[in-house]
């Protein structure tokens, strides 16, 4: 039997990137309503000031802040009212000494004045005149223009992940259509004669099909866009053709089992025959996926990969591998990390990195990161699992209390 030459996690890597060479995904505009998970392309600029004129903080009266001076609950300023400014409307007045105009929270403050006294802090004195209690600075209760944002200033970078509020501020700056990258489009295929569908019963011998299933969840929870997902038998024929097919409509085909070096594993032998260069990649130093396969395809620009068939396996190296790439192509930020102390020992492979799922318990010192063990087989140990750290092929392990990085799922 031939022997896995691994590569690291990060020469894998690198070998993904210089094959794939200067492809990158293409970039569309979509409307802001639309762009909800999507990646920004390019820099978002500010169309115009926010707030585009200055307005009320409070419910109240736009004052001159000089008419306020030494103004108490038991020594009140008196001045007139020239205006009731209405919301969505111009203020019309042009605020002189010893005048105010009533302004709702929201409103347009009128020309000549510089501060807002809340309305608690005033009293009608009579139809056209209030009494002041509160002396107020200029700028008080008030939103000057541009204050939230400056016009053509830079608002949202590029790889940045549009959530709620970056819609509202790019509402806010009067921006119709944002430019996202266009989704990665995955195919998945799974393989093994023991698998069958979840709406299926199997038959002894048989399991249902977990990685399919959990694959398409993960790839969308990262922004991919799954074009094709299907099972398929322990068949090299069948496996070629499929993943011939998936590459005209993909950019990416992830080939789940048949990947290590039994009988039946022939995925590495498939990605060589239909891709050029084809597979550069045959084994990583990590635990758990070693039997991990890179590969791709000039002609069609497409990345090939062959994940381990154990569940847990398969969803580690995708996060590792697969995610990254998105990541690294459209600038994607990572995710933030969580430090936390480790609560006991825990072993690493020799000669491996170790990809270790934690469990995050909070304490009065922070962080704790309590190891979930278990056979790659066993997807159970993940749903227990908030996330894992990596470590360092040249530790021999963690100690308990040693701090480490915890990578979220």
């Amino acid at each position: 039997m031939k022997l896995l030459v691994v590569d690291t996690l990060d020469v894998a890597r690198r070998k993904l990137l210089e094959a794939a060479g200067s492809w990158r995904l293409e970039s569309e505009q979509v409307k802001i309503s639309e762009a909800i998970g999507r990646v920004l392309s390019e820099d978002v600029y500010s169309l115009e000031p926010v707030p585009n004129f200055r307005r009320s903080s409070v419910d109240g009266y736009a004052v001159r802040a000089r008419d306020t001076e030494g103004a108490s609950e038991s020594l009140p300023v008196f001045l007139g009212v020239v205006e009731e400014v209405l919301m969505g409307e111009e203020a019309r007045s042009d605020i002189l000494t010893g005048q105010c105009a009533y302004v709702p929270t929201g409103g347009m403050i009128p020309e000549g004045a510089d501060a807002m006294v809340m309305v608690e802090y005033c009293e009608s004195f009579d139809e056209n005149s209030i009494a002041v209690y509160d002396a107020v600075s200029p700028g008080r209760n008030m939103v000057s223009i541009g204050e939230d944002m400056k016009a053509n200033t830079k608002m949202l970078s590029r790889g940045t992940v549009i959530r709620p509020q970056e819609i509202g501020a790019m509402a806010s700056a009067g921006i119709r259509e944002v430019p996202v990258y266009k989704e990665m489009r995955l195919s998945i295929i799974s393989t093994g004669d023991e698998l069958v569908d979840v709406d299926c019963i199997p038959d002894k011998g048989q399991i249902y099909d977990i990685n399919t299933c959990a694959l398409e969840a993960l790839a969308k929870k990262h922004g991919f866009k799954v074009v094709h997902s299907v099972v398929l038998k322990d068949d090299e024929l069948l496996l070629k053709e499929t993943v011939q097919k998936a590459m005209e409509f993909s950019d990416m085909v992830v080939v789940s089992g048949g990947s290590s070096q039994g009988k039946k594993d022939v995925t590495a032998k498939v990605i060589d025959e239909i891709g050029t260069p084809g597979v550069f990649t045959h084994g990583l130093a990590l635990k758990p996926g070693k039997p991990t396969i890179g590969g791709y395809d000039m002609e069609t620009e497409t990345i090939l990969i062959g994940l381990p068939g154990h569940p847990v396996a398969a969803m580690m190296v995708f996060e590792l591998i697969c995610v990254w790439i998105l990541e690294e192509m459209t600038g994607k930020k990572k995710s933030k990390v969580i430090y936390a102390a480790m609560e006991t020992n825990v072993a690493s492979a020799p000669g491996k990195s170790t990809c270790q799922p934690v469990e995050l318990l909070e304490t009065e010192n922070g962080y704790m990161a309590r190891p979930i063990f278990g056979k790659s087989g066993l997807i159970t140990t993940l749903t227990r699992a908030d996330g894992y750290t990596i470590i360092d092929m040249n530790k021999e392990g963690l100690k308990p209390g040693e701090v480490v990085q915890v990578q979220l799922f």
